[in-house]
């Protein structure tokens, strides 16, 4: 077992916390040295590592949430795609099993071992194919990296003037506490679901020094109104 990375430092420091070897190079990551060779970079570099590879024992995995499994299946026999649908970061590793991951494979080798591997961290394992995994990372994004950025928004109004944005911190609790329970469709308030034009309006001048804050609290508003079928 091998880690190659161009960080020098970085690879040091995943193969030291593996037990494993390092890869001076590319070429010396080849086939048959290990069963499975997991290909973890940034989605706009996979298949151009993949490109440098060519296996016909070793499967070849890669882990992005948004892109086809067809950009390595011609650098290996047999392809699989692993993708933890959880936001993982470095120093800040999960001590739990509840990691969903979404699999796709091209064999029933690449199947097992990527189901093999993946057992290893979580139970809650499904199959999900190049468009629904495509559709899915989508959502991830809307629910993860969206919905921390409004709440980064709501910090620097907080912060503007003067507010503890720790004061909303019980609504954020429940907020996802009660989507745990019912369906976000049936559990939406607020001035946009009521029509309250009034107070959309007051809330919009109040964005005028933040026009790009307003244009979010503008498309929010009008996309729960289209979802509502709101008259306006």
């Amino acid at each position: 077992m091998g880690v190659y990375g161009r960080d020098v430092a970085a690879t040091k420091e995943l193969a030291d916390a593996l037990l494993s070897g390092k890869c001076a190079s590319i070429n010396d990551v080849r086939d048959g040295d290990a069963d499975v060779c997991f290909i973890a970079v940034s989605d706009n570099a996979i298949e151009s590592v993949a490109n440098q590879l060519s296996f016909k024992s070793t499967v070849l995995v890669h882990c992005a949430g948004a892109l086809e499994i067809d950009v390595i299946q011609k650098a290996a026999v047999d392809t699989a795609v692993l993708w933890p649908v959880y936001s993982i970061l470095k120093g800040s590793l999960p001590a739990h099993r509840d990691i969903p991951c979404a699999w796709e494979a091209t064999t029933d080798k690449a199947r097992r071992y990527v189901q093999e591997m993946a057992h290893a961290i979580t139970e809650e394992l499904f199959e999900a194919k190049g468009a629904q995994r495509k559709w899915l990372h989508l959502s991830a994004v809307i629910t993860n990296n969206f919905v921390n950025h409004l709440l980064a928004i709501n910090e620097q109004i907080c912060k503007e003037n003067e507010l503890p944005a720790s004061v909303l911190q019980p609504l954020i609790t429940q907020t996802f506490e009660r989507v745990r329970q019912a369906s976000p469709y049936t559990v939406q308030t607020g001035p946009a679901i009521r029509h309250d034009e009034a107070t959309i309006d007051k809330h919009e001048k109040l964005l005028a020094d933040h026009p790009e804050f307003k244009k979010v609290y503008e498309a929010l508003t009008n996309s729960i109104q289209a979802m509502y079928k709101v008259d306006v």
